[in-house]
């Protein structure tokens, strides 16, 4: 009888617990990751990299000092890996919306941009005064051209010119799935969420918890789904309009209180909601960056 060596990936029991959790949280990654090609061999080293990554910022937390060997123990990265890939770590997306994502929220947002009834204006005048698409793009954006911005809001099939006047053909900014900045929202949008719920883990005081909920039902027929559906994306866009007018008051005043501070706001936010139902003819236009499955 032949005795099996030690396994140096084992993990105690509340640690496999943790990796159990994970899995559920990785089985979409990995069915997008798949949908697009992406073989283990190339995650396994993208997951080495984020390792070390985080790994320095653990050590750094701590107040140890960031080491080869530091980082080994508490990565489990082998030395040899530890040294070869310490400059190789990929880089990471924007944090912040585009420059076209930014013209286009505040064009459905801006009171500037409202008819006499109160509803966001389709059209606006190219250019000229406020309100124009080219002033609302100077606000947003001072070192790109509004041509520019023009540009890639039409490529993005989210804009159409007629004559002197530009209209806005959704009530949405939704990136085509298939677009590469539409991997990255998503990227940057998942991030925050499971920030957000691992610092709740970690958190003793209920009052420092972070907004992190949602609500479940099953049992529901596919046109209670849809119609649910079509509600969660009214609530969004009522939610979507208030968080960004509060959020652009509270910068206006935080910028003229930098203006005779020594020190610059350094805080950034985040605030979203989703909607998923497991049906096979769901409407998923928001579902960008996610390969459908091939059938």
């Amino acid at each position: 009888m032949s005795l099996s060596p030690p396994d140096p990936d084992a993990v105690d029991d509340p640690a496999a617990a943790v990796l159990a959790d994970a899995a559920v949280m990785l089985a979409p990654m990995v069915r997008w990751l798949l949908g697009h090609g992406v073989p283990l061999g190339a995650l396994t080293r993208t997951l080495k990299q984020v390792y070390l990554d985080e790994g320095r910022r653990e050590l750094e937390r701590r107040g140890q000092r960031v080491t080869d060997s530091a980082l080994s123990v508490l990565t489990g990265v082998h030395r040899k890996d530890v040294r070869q890939m310490q400059t190789e770590l990929p880089g990471r997306p924007a944090l912040a919306p585009t420059p076209a994502a930014m013209l286009f929220t505040r064009w459905i947002t801006d009171l500037s941009c409202r008819d006499a009834e109160g509803r966001a204006r389709t059209h606006l005048p190219r250019q000229g005064p406020a309100p124009s698409f080219e002033s609302l793009a100077r606000e947003v954006c001072s070192d790109v051209h509004p041509r520019t911005l023009l540009e890639e809001l039409q490529r993005l099939g989210l804009v159409r010119v007629e004559g002197e006047e530009v209209l806005r053909l959704s009530d949405r900014f939704v990136l085509p799935g298939r677009d590469p900045a539409a991997a990255q929202a998503m990227a940057v949008n998942v991030a925050d969420h499971l920030a957000a719920a691992v610092h709740n883990l970690g958190c003793d005081r209920p009052g420092r918890r972070l907004l992190e909920q949602s609500v479940f039902a099953e049992g529901l027929s596919p046109q209670a789904a849809v119609e649910l559906g079509a509600l969660a994306r009214a609530i969004w866009a009522e939610a979507l309009e208030r968080m960004v007018l509060e959020a652009e008051q509270r910068l206006d005043r935080d910028r003229d209180a930098a203006a005779s501070a020594e020190a610059a706001p350094v805080a950034r936010m985040r605030f979203g909601v989703y909607y998923f139902t497991d049906m096979e003819d769901a409407d998923d236009d928001d579902d960008a960056g996610r390969a459908r499955p091939r059938r």
